[in-house]
Parts: C-alpha cells; sequence; structure tokens
C-alpha cells in the first residue's frame, strides 16, 4: 500500500512539473520509430560523386560508353541497334547525367567553401594570437635592452677598479712618500 502511495505522489508531482514551462518535458514515446536522419551523408555522396567525375578514369569510362554506344548503334546488327543516328537516346542520356551531375558539383563546392570558411576563421585566430606573441616579445626585448643599458658591464666594472686602483695608490703615495714601492 505504501508503493501506491508513493507513486501516486510522484504522479502528482509530474503532473504539477508538466504545467511549468522552466521544466522540460520527457520526451514523447511515439510506436512507430522514425528514422535517424544524418544530415551531411547525402553532402558527402554528392562529394564522392564530384571527386569521381572530376577524374581521368570518368572521362575514360564515358568516353568508352559513348564510343561503344554509338559504334554498336552504327556498324551492330539492323534488330539489335536501340538508338538510330541521331542518337536522340543518347542525348537524353548525356544530358540527364549532367543535369545531375551539375547540382552535385555545386553541392560539393559549397560544402568545400564552408570547410575553407572555417579554415579562414581559424587561420586568422591562429594569426592574432601570433601577432600578438611577437608584439608582446618585442615589448620584452625592449624592456631587456633598456635595463641590460643600465646593467654595468664586467669591461665597466674592470675600468672603475683599476681607477679605484689608481686613486688608491695616489693616495698611499702621498700617505707615505717615503716608501719604494
Amino acid at each position: 500500500m505504501a508503493r501506491d502511495d508513493r507513486t501516486s505522489i510522484d504522479e502528482r508531482r509530474l503532473s504539477r512539473a508538466a504545467d511549468r514551462l522552466d521544466i522540460p518535458r520527457e520526451l514523447r514515446r511515439t510506436i512507430v520509430r522514425r528514422r535517424a536522419y544524418d544530415a551531411d551523408a547525402f553532402g558527402r555522396l554528392s562529394e564522392r560523386i564530384a571527386r569521381f567525375l572530376g577524374t581521368g578514369q570518368f572521362l575514360v569510362y564515358m568516353t568508352g560508353t559513348v564510343l561503344f554506344w554509338v559504334g554498336w548503334n552504327v556498324i551492330g546488327p539492323q534488330s539489335l541497334r536501340f538508338d538510330e543516328y541521331p542518337f536522340i537516346f543518347l542525348t537524353l542520356a548525356l544530358s540527364l547525367q549532367a543535369s545531375y551531375a551539375a547540382p552535385l558539383i555545386l553541392l560539393a563546392q559549397n560544402r568545400q567553401e564552408a570547410r575553407d570558411r572555417v579554415q579562414y576563421e581559424r587561420d586568422r585566430d591562429v594569426d592574432a594570437r601570433t601577432r600578438a606573441d611577437m608584439e608582446f616579445l618585442a615589448r620584452e626585448m625592449a624592456a631587456l635592452r633598456m635595463s641590460v643599458g643600465e646593467v654595468a658591464t664586467r669591461d665597466f666594472l674592470r675600468s672603475e677598479l683599476r681607477a679605484l686602483l689608481g686613486e688608491l695608490d695616489d693616495k698611499d703615495r702621498q700617505d707615505h712618500p717615503s716608501e719604494p714601492r
């Protein structure tokens, strides 16, 4: 009995939560599952097709097909010819192929353009960071040069010590003139 009370309390709590706008609703369960759709699948397929259409292999296949088509319909047995001289069916097939190839190539180009745009943004960010790093390093180098200018060098210290030693010798001679050195 206690379990039923808990269930009814939970149901009441859920019904109150369903009325609130700040709490997300639970996903509805459907009897028939929807197929997951990959929006990029067609784009990837179009890129593969466009990539193939731009190869020498495709040109060889297309040339071979057209030559076979024309050859068969010109010198093949009369009863087995399916497209006589003006080759209207061949023209239709080539037009159909071109009408599908052009949009697929454009779709592939648009996807490549989007990838290039993302790469351009990344390159611009890297360039900005590199430029900032270079400016920082240039300021640091300038600060080091300025501070090095204020630091006494070894040669400067030696010359100052020699001058002091000379002054001390002169003072010692003045204080003790009779002592030979």
